[in-house]
C-alpha cells in the first residue's frame, strides 16, 4: 500500500527580497555647508520674524503661552509638596529657566 501524500492547509507564502536603497556619499565639507545654508536660513526667517521689534517677544505664540502656564503650575505643585518658604520660592524657580527664558 502507497503512503498517503499530506497537503498543507495554508499555502506557502515567499516574502520578495528588499531592494536596496541607494546611498549618496557625503563628504565632511559639503556638511558642513549644508548646515551652515540651514542656520543661515533659519537665522534669516528668525529676522524676517522680529520686523524691527525688539520687545523681547519670543514670536512661538500659544504654543509658549501653553508651556508658561504649565512651568508655572509645576513649580506651585512643587512649592506646595516641599513646603518652599516665599522667600527660596524665587530663587528655585530662577534656578529651573532655561534657554532664552534665563535672559528675561
Amino acid at each position: 500500500m502507497t503512503p498517503k501524500r499530506a497537503t498543507r492547509s495554508t499555502p506557502v507564502t515567499t516574502t520578495p527580497a528588499p531592494t536596496a536603497t541607494p546611498t549618496t556619499s557625503v563628504t565632511n565639507a559639503q556638511r558642513q555647508a549644508m548646515i551652515y545654508q540651514g542656520v543661515t536660513a533659519a537665522l534669516a526667517a528668525r529676522d524676517a520674524n522680529r520686523n524691527g521689534d525688539d520687545s523681547h517677544t519670543s514670536g512661538i505664540g500659544t504654543e509658549g503661552v501653553v508651556e508658561l502656564i504649565q512651568w508655572f503650575e509645576r513649580m506651585e505643585t512643587v512649592f506646595r509638596i516641599s513646603n518652599c518658604s516665599v522667600e527660596n520660592q524665587i530663587k528655585f524657580s530662577t534656578c529651573t529657566l532655561l534657554a532664552g527664558a534665563l535672559t528675561w
